[in-house]
Formats: structure tokens, C-alpha cells, sequence
């Protein structure tokens, strides 16, 4: 147990084992800082300050060190601070640890912030490389239609009767060649199915479309537009000269001439209020209403073909 004896209470050789004991010390501190500034040499220590020369019983010389409790307790104390760190050591090195785990981690995320802007540009660049060239513009007509529908060289012509390209406009050809045709759809609920004009002895099928091909069939509706009995405008179209002359008499309708147009077994009828003889690019007569409408077109003169009739009617209620 450590000796908690007052000063006063110590005999005179316990003192001087004590100062001898802190002198020793403090020679032991100053060597090691001079042999770590490299001005002395590591030499083998020869008599220790706590040696004490004097004489042996016997009479000669001798040298013996004298050790007590407080040699004891000084080295033991010695001991346990040259192994265990101080309070200051301590916190030194855990600031240190502390800086060193906030560096790595802002490190970390300046990696993680490069590495996803990374991934967004790459992303960006595969998302362009994959989008197709932007096509050059071209003129686009107001409305689908380019020239109204039946048009045709008539049958005397060189050749006999074939589609009238020439009808539509010089700046509109290289669009109208690059247009996919509409497919034809499989006729539906509501599409119109027979047309009816008594004033001129007219009873035929209606299909859907009004290209040249299916003209040959009988009267088209051109696509788009309005069923029977709908809100909107009804558009059918035949030929006047080739493919049954269906249209041949058209000119010949007066305002108050009745149009029964079926869908199915349902009955329709329609009365003509006016009739005007247009250009194959009047395309606007084809547009929406507002009212249940019908409209006719077909070729003319007879026989010439290079303009067009339109009839027009409204739904009787």
C-alpha cells in the first residue's frame, strides 16, 4: 500500500532516498532528450545515481544501491505512465480520428455526386443517340384531302382512264407521293351501306373509302367524316364517266330533291338545297359542320374531268 506518511514523519534517509530517487529521474528525463536530439551516445550505464560508494564491512570498497518502498512505488508509478496515455494524449488522437472520418466522408460524397452526374450525362447522351434525325419540313395542306376525291383522265384520253396526278398543285406533289394511304377500315355500327336518289334513278352500294380503287366498287365515303343521321358532314363521291357512271346525272338535282342514304336497315333522308360547280382543289367543301349534312362530288363535264361538282343537302328531321 502507498505510504501517506507526512514529510515530518520521515527520517533523514528516507528523504535523501527520495531526492536521490527524483534526481535520478530527472537525469534519466534530461539523457533521453539529448539522446533524442542525437547530442549524446547510447552508452552502457555504469553506476546508477542511486549508488552510493562507501565502505564495506570488511573494509574495502564497495558500491551498493539502497532501495526501500519509495524506490518501489516510484518505479511502480513510472511503469504506468510510460504505458498508459494521458488525458491530452487522448483527446488528440480522438480529433484526429474525428477529422479524419469527416474528410472521408465528404469525400465520399463528392464521389457519389460525380459518379451520379456521370450517370445522368450518359444517360442523356444514349437517350440522343437513340433519338431519330428530325425530319426536313415540308408544306402541309390545311386538311388531309390535297384535291377532292373521284378525280380522273376521262376514258378518251391516251391510255383510257387513270387517276388525274396532274390535278394536284406543283408544290404539293412531292408530299402527296410521300403520303402513306389511310388502310381501309372493316366497316362498323353506323357507316352507311346504300345510297338512294330517285331524281336521277341512282341505287348503289357505299363503301368505305374513296381512293381509285375503291371508286371501281361503287360510291365511297371519303374517311373521316360523318356517319348518317350524325352531326357533321357526310362526304360520298362516285364517277361520272368510267366504273358505272354512277354520278352521270348528278348536275341534274334541284333544290328539294330527296337522298336516302341507309346504314344497315336503318333510313336516312336527306334534301338537296344547292349544288356548285368547283376546282379539284376546293377541298374546303369536304369540312366539318355543325349539322347533320351531305355532300356529293363527283367529276366535270362529262367526258373532260377537269373540275368538280358538289351537291350539298341537309338531314330532314
Amino acid at each position: 500500500m502507498p505510504d501517506r506518511r507526512a514529510i515530518d514523519e520521515l527520517s533523514i534517509e528516507e528523504l535523501e532516498e527520495i531526492l536521490a530517487i527524483r534526481k535520478h529521474a530527472a537525469r534519466e528525463a534530461r539523457l533521453k532528450r539529448l539522446r533524442a536530439e542525437g547530442r549524446v551516445l547510447d552508452v552502457p550505464e555504469t553506476i546508477s545515481a542511486l549508488s552510493d560508494q562507501s565502505t564495506a564491512p570488511n573494509g574495502t570498497a564497495a558500491t551498493y544501491v539502497r532501495r526501500s518502498k519509495f524506490s518501489d512505488m516510484y518505479e511502480d508509478d513510472h511503469a504506468k505512465r510510460r504505458f498508459v496515455p494521458s488525458p491530452q494524449t487522448v483527446r488528440k488522437w480522438r480529433d484526429r480520428l474525428l477529422l479524419l472520418i469527416e474528410l472521408s466522408a465528404i469525400a465520399g460524397l463528392i464521389l457519389i455526386f460525380i459518379s451520379v452526374q456521370q450517370s445522368r450525362i450518359e444517360t442523356n447522351q444514349t437517350a440522343v443517340a437513340a433519338q431519330p434525325a428530325v425530319p426536313t419540313p415540308a408544306p402541309t395542306p390545311l386538311i388531309n384531302a390535297i384535291v377532292l376525291p373521284s378525280g380522273h383522265r376521262p376514258p378518251t384520253a391516251p391510255g383510257g382512264a387513270a387517276p388525274n396526278f396532274d390535278e394536284i398543285p406543283a408544290h404539293l406533289r412531292a408530299y402527296a407521293q410521300s403520303v402513306t394511304p389511310q388502310p381501309i377500315p372493316t366497316p362498323g355500327p353506323g357507316q352507311p351501306t346504300r345510297l338512294q336518289i330517285p331524281a336521277i334513278n341512282v341505287d348503289a352500294q357505299i363503301v368505305p373509302g374513296d381512293t381509285w380503287d375503291q371508286l371501281k366498287k361503287g360510291v365511297g365515303q371519303h374517311l373521316g367524316t360523318a356517319n348518317p343521321g350524325e352531326r357533321g358532314n357526310l362526304v360520298l363521291s362516285a364517277h361520272n364517266d368510267v366504273f358505272g357512271e354512277i354520278f352521270r346525272h348528278l348536275d341534274q338535282l334541284k333544290a328539294g330533291d330527296e337522298v336516302i342514304v341507309y346504314s344497315g336497315q336503318q333510313r336516312y333522308r336527306y334534301t338537296i338545297s344547292e349544288s356548285r360547280i368547283i376546282a379539284p382543289t376546293q377541298v374546303d367543301v369536304m369540312s366539318a359542320t355543325n349539322e347533320p349534312t351531305l355532300t356529293l362530288i363527283s367529276c366535270y363535264p362529262y367526258l373532260v374531268d377537269n373540275q368538280r361538282i358538289a351537291v350539298f343537302g341537309q338531314l330532314v328531321q
